[in-house]
């Protein structure tokens, strides 16, 4: 059988084929630090739990939902109020199954065989998928450290920007942990006003944000809502990663789009799900700032490690990534993290799989605590690497 060339578009999954080489190593009895996946290990706050098990407990709740229950609508305009103190109303607001999920499919809502996007490099690889299900060409603008990992407008060429139908942003920044500096966004819908270019801004990191900065929304910018939308996301800051919950919040038009491209192929996010995504808006925060204090622990244990080892410090501003620079004469990103798994049993994600400018860099999750951290930074150290 010969299979759609859309499969051509996507190389071989890097998370897969790391994997596969730690079980090898695991089953020699190699000791393993894996802080190559951003799952967060954290545990989820017992009243998200129980109003996912108190609602899978109602037969009526099993059924398709169809769509957003108006108290979970209501709930997220809330939530953006209290938090970011930003306005929305129900018509601006759906689920989808994961920012990653929801991306993908966005792509497929906006774009026609030949559209230009922009594209932040390096990006997650989601953001280049989705653009390229939808039929885009996406053209990179480069996050250097010499602009502090961050979109520079002012550098995107005139006759790309007439182009370009949609700019993807995301800040905090996943991979390279950079946040917006003051003015920023001022100048992203500046730059989108004058080209009529949607902004699509993923905001997943909003409470991962360090040394006392703010994490905002990117809708709390003036003008930002006629002219973009945001991913927001639940699984980074309550931990349910596994359950997918996150929301397209933005202009109404877009919202009907992809809303429309979804009932084509899912019957609605099931109600337990929903259930508990209102419980964690309307819940405390406590343990979600208790948990940025405690990942900037983490960030500071591996930071100071490899400044000890002689790294450069590396760039971790926000979100439960850091991203480093490469010892001078390693060679390439790849290459380089599995010499780091052969010798010192650490895997982490090679810079040059979330794009060009990449390369050079590594990507490491923080998702062990200090003290393994530090253990980390030992046995980098007595590999000879």
């Amino acid at each position: 059988m010969q299979f759609s060339k859309r499969l051509d578009l996507f190389g071989s999954e890097i998370f897969a084929a790391l994997n596969d080489r730690r079980l090898e190593l695991e089953a020699q009895g190699k000791k393993i630090y894996n802080m190559s996946v951003g799952t967060p290990d954290y545990p989820t706050p017992e009243h998200i739990k129980k109003a996912l098990a108190e609602a899978a407990m109602d037969d009526a709740n099993w059924r398709y939902s169809l769509r957003d229950l108006p108290e979970l609508l209501e709930a997220v305009c809330d939530y953006y109020q209290h938090r970011f103190q930003v306005t929305i109303t129900p018509d601006m607001v759906m689920s989808v199954y994961g920012s990653q999920e929801g991306m993908g499919h966005l792509g497929m809502a906006l774009c026609d065989e030949g559209d230009l996007v922009l594209l932040p490099d390096p990006c997650y690889p989601v953001f280049a998928a989705g653009s390229l299900l939808g039929g885009a060409t996406p053209w990179y603008y480069p996050l250097t450290s010499e602009h502090d990992f961050l979109p520079c407008v002012a550098d995107i060429p005139e006759e790309i920007a007439r182009k370009a139908k949609y700019m993807l942003v995301s800040l905090p920044s996943n991979p390279v942990g950079s946040i917006a500096s003051p003015g920023l966004y001022e100048e992203i819908v500046a730059f989108a006003q004058k080209y009529d270019i949607l902004i699509i801004h993923d905001n997943a990191y909003s409470d991962i944000i360090f040394d006392g900065a703010y994490g905002g929304s990117f809708l709390s910018t003036p003008g930002a809502s006629e002219i973009g939308v945001e991913f927001f996301s639940l699984s980074k800051s309550f931990n349910v990663t596994g359950a997918r919950i996150s929301f397209l919040i933005g202009r109404p038009d877009v919202i009907a789009a992809l809303k429309k491209l979804r009932s084509q192929i899912d019957f609605g996010m099931f109600l337990p799900i929903q259930k508990a995504a209102i419980a964690a808006l309307k819940g405390p925060l406590d343990s979600v700032k208790q948990q940025c204090i405690d990942y900037q622990a983490r960030r500071d244990a591996l930071s100071e490690g490899l400044e000890s080892l002689g790294w450069e410090r590396p760039n971790g501003k926000g979100t439960m990534f850091v991203w480093a620079k490469i010892p001078e004469g390693k060679g390439d990103s790849m290459s380089f993290c599995m010499e780091l798994m052969e010798k010192a049993g650490v895997i982490v994600t090679p810079g040059s799989s979330f794009g060009p400018h990449g390369e050079g860099y590594v990507r490491f999750a923080l998702v062990l605590p200090p003290e393994k951290i530090r253990e980390v930074i030992e046995a980098i150290r007595t590999s000879g690497i």
